[in-house]
């Protein structure tokens, strides 16, 4: 595992967008596993910048997103769908058919996570996977729980994510309760992890997650084992690690 500190939001959101860049530039056809939340936005802000002067091309990259709630429309402004399009998708020349979220509007749970698995695969697994990181450890939707489950899953919601995201939604009760995202298994197929953390209120599970035992109760320590991963913190998120 890799761990840079940046500065401060701007100084990661660089540095993280320089990785993501590096590999567009060296394998054009590369598949991208992304993210949402307000973290990567920063990251997304810098790679449409680079195909704005001219050094980025997404012609030919294809895009698997981590989740989407669970029956959020995908014209709804809080649906993943709709934040990927607003937040990069519709600033580069990405092609449409080359992006691929789970299915947030199909009510058959286990067909949308199986679905999802057979796309993901189609496209050949990501090339580097974009992660944040939860107060709780999650990555993901993946919340923490007595194993680390490996495919796409439907799950519940905890309240510290559901009042994590009720800033976004007219109150707490409009927020989804259920979401479907990739699993832990299939985050650690990735050939590359890159994750984006900003913050003082993450320093301690910056610590836990990156410093401590590996657990399903921290979803994210899990990361220890993959053979590639680069952490991008500000300084804020690292106040408590060496």
């Amino acid at each position: 595992m890799r761990i840079i500190v940046a500065k401060d939001y701007d100084d990661m959101s660089r540095k993280a967008a320089n990785i993501m860049a590096a590999q567009i530039i060296n394998k054009p056809d590369c598949v991208l596993g992304l993210a949402t939340g307000s973290t990567p936005i920063g990251l997304y802000k810098n790679l449409i910048k680079g195909y704005e002067d001219g050094d980025l091309d997404f012609s030919a990259v294809k895009t698997v997103n981590l989740d989407e709630y669970r029956g959020l429309p995908k014209e709804n402004d809080q649906s993943y769908y709709y934040f990927m399009h607003d937040n990069l998708f519709d600033h580069v020349n990405i092609d449409p058919a080359n992006t691929h979220l789970p299915d947030g509007t199909e009510p058959d749970s286990a067909k949308a996570c199986s679905e999802y698995e057979k796309t993901i695969a189609s496209v050949g697994g990501q090339d580097i996977q974009l992660l944040g990181l939860g107060h709780d450890g999650h990555i993901g939707f993946n919340e923490p729980c007595d194993e680390f489950v490996q495919e796409t899953q439907c799950v519940d919601l905890t309240e510290m994510t559901i009042e994590a995201n009720k800033r976004f939604f007219a109150s707490a009760d409009d927020v989804p309760k259920q979401a479907y995202t990739m699993g832990i298994g299939t985050i650690m197929k990735a050939k590359k992890i890159l994750v984006v953390v900003s913050g003082a209120d993450k320093a301690d599970i910056v610590k836990a997650s990156f410093c401590g035992p590996v657990t399903p109760q921290v979803p994210a320590s899990i990361l220890q084992f993959h053979p590639d991963v680069t952490v991008v913190l500000d300084e804020a998120a690292a106040a408590k690690i060496k």
